[in-house]
């Protein structure tokens, strides 16, 4: 069997496609074809495909080539090419979701089999509607029709930073349920309980990969935001507290779309795991953190006060940024709010 489709991004509608077709084959070949102008790179569409397509064989193309037949009369003669260079073996089944495979089952070989809701006219307001450039216009509204993989790539990650004691699983927690959606606990927490507090730069390297791992994993089933207690970036500041420098591990770890660095106007609680209590220690650890948020150039917003307090300016500020593309208004200096609203 073949398929083949631009995917950008890959939605149930695919998913439904890919799954009947492998049902019905031995060996399915599907092509991932994209230009250098896309909005979504092609090769991340293939590590997708590849994902959503265990057991197939799943070849990208990255060639300038005609996209429809009015772009020259050569284009079934291209695409006869294309194709048999990703199949070079005889055709039995072409799959697809629009009426062009009947014309493509025709040049390459092979039986067309037309499958889903919308080329069967179906479900209109669901399933049969769904379409990749309506998840791209507005992928949120669009999320029960989105793969984890997906899922992961629109998912927008709040960190909760700061020094000891300043709410941040509670603020999480809080978050999470505002929004409707999952948080991730701080790994290094459940390390220290474990192992002891004193800890090498092996201790911090493996916290901050396992709280990465945990991030990562987390955005393929959290709902359009996943919140988060620290990161990577922490424990940065965790190690220059610690052992006196940050090795470079932890600074390459994903960023987050959005840093609340909760301040330290909180009275210090002891309980069992935190170390940094007295005043001057504290301030210097509260420095420190800062200074990892403003070297490392990440979006970041101070959050203080009372408990009320710091719920409602926390969301408000996630709120702020919720339109925006992740790579925009970036600024090592935290934000301001009327700016991020434009």
């Amino acid at each position: 069997g073949f398929l083949l489709g631009k995917f950008m991004p890959p939605h149930a509608g695919h998913q439904l496609l890919i799954d009947s077709a492998r049902a019905m084959v031995d060996e399915l070949t599907i092509l991932v074809c994209w230009l250098p102008d896309d909005p979504i790179p092609g090769p991340l569409r293939l590590r997708w495909m590849r994902e959503l397509a265990p057991g197939c064989r799943v070849i990208g193309h990255d060639a300038v080539v005609p996209q429809v037949p009015e772009d020259t009369p050569d284009f079934w003669p291209i695409w006869r090419n294309i194709v048999a260079t990703a199949h070079p073996e005889p055709i039995d089944y072409v799959f697809a979701g629009e009426a062009y495979g009947l014309r493509l089952a025709h040049e390459v070989g092979g039986i067309f089999v037309p499958i889903g809701a919308r080329i069967m006219a179906a479900d209109p307001e669901g399933l049969g509607g769904v379409s990749a450039s309506a998840i791209r216009a507005d992928p949120w509204g669009n999320w029960r029709w989105l793969p984890a993989p997906v899922r992961a790539h629109f998912t927008q990650s709040i960190v909760l930073h700061g020094v000891e004691s300043t709410g941040k699983s509670f603020l999480a927690e809080k978050l999470a349920a505002h929004f409707g959606t999952i948080w991730i606990p701080e790994y290094g927490r459940a390390h220290a309980e474990t192992h002891g507090v004193e800890m090498d730069e092996a201790d911090l390297l493996l916290i901050g990969e396992a709280q990465s791992a945990m991030i990562e994993a987390g955005k393929r089933i959290a709902t359009r935001r996943l919140f988060v207690d620290t990161d990577s970036l922490m424990t940065a500041a965790w190690a220059d507290m610690m052992i006196g420098h940050v090795p470079d591990p932890l600074l390459a770890h994903p960023r987050a779309d959005l840093y609340l660095l909760l301040e330290p106007d909180v009275a210090w609680i002891d309980d069992g795991t935190r170390i940094y209590g007295d005043d001057p220690t504290r301030a210097r650890f509260a420095a420190i953190s800062q200074s990892v948020l403003e070297q490392s150039g990440v979006r970041w917003a101070s959050v203080g006060g009372d408990w009320n307090a710091r719920f409602e300016r926390a969301v408000t500020l996630i709120e702020s940024i919720a339109l925006l593309k992740t790579s925009q208004a970036k600024t090592s200096q935290g934000f301001d709010l009327s700016q991020e609203s434009e």
